[in-house]
């Protein structure tokens, strides 16, 4: 048995003290970029919430309104024009600012939600292009993953 007096220590002081009694050193936090649809609700489980409703919508592109964000033709249409670049630029510079301020004071875990209308365009090209973005910032101290709760929903 191991007690820990919490009184005086913050949560990264307390994270060092459990890793030291139970070998987990990997320092590593996990990072999920989770899609979703405001229509279908907020996830319970996000930590940094970006509505991206306010970029062109594919929906209302006729060839493009059964694909999906994991497609390019749907990517190039939300990322074209300079409202999507100058949010993409500002979202990688603040998520590059957070991630290891977080990480610093013992987050383990971090859910970052992006959620346009239905779940299936706007928020998926958002969650993907952070994955990459991180993996080609070598992304050292963290593990990302991608979750899309509302790509395959149905209308």
């Amino acid at each position: 048995d191991y007690r820990i007096d919490t009184s005086f220590i913050t949560i990264a002081q307390l994270r060092e003290r459990v890793e030291q009694f139970f070998g987990d050193d990997s320092g590593k936090m996990i990072v999920t970029c989770m899609s979703f649809g405001y229509k279908y609700g907020i996830p319970a489980e996000t930590d940094l919430l970006f509505d991206v409703r306010c970029l062109p919508n594919p929906f209302y592109v006729p060839e493009l309104r059964e694909h999906t964000g994991l497609e390019q033709a749907v990517q190039e249409y939300v990322l074209a024009g300079e409202t999507s670049q100058g949010l993409v630029q500002r979202l990688d510079n603040l998520l590059d600012y957070l991630l290891p301020l977080y990480l610093a004071e013992g987050k383990c875990s971090l859910v970052i939600g992006f959620g346009c209308t239905g779940g299936r365009h706007r928020s998926v090209t958002f969650a993907e292009l952070f994955r990459e973005h991180q993996r080609d910032a070598g992304a050292a101290p963290f593990l990302i993953s991608v979750s899309h709760r509302d790509v395959n929903r149905s209308r």
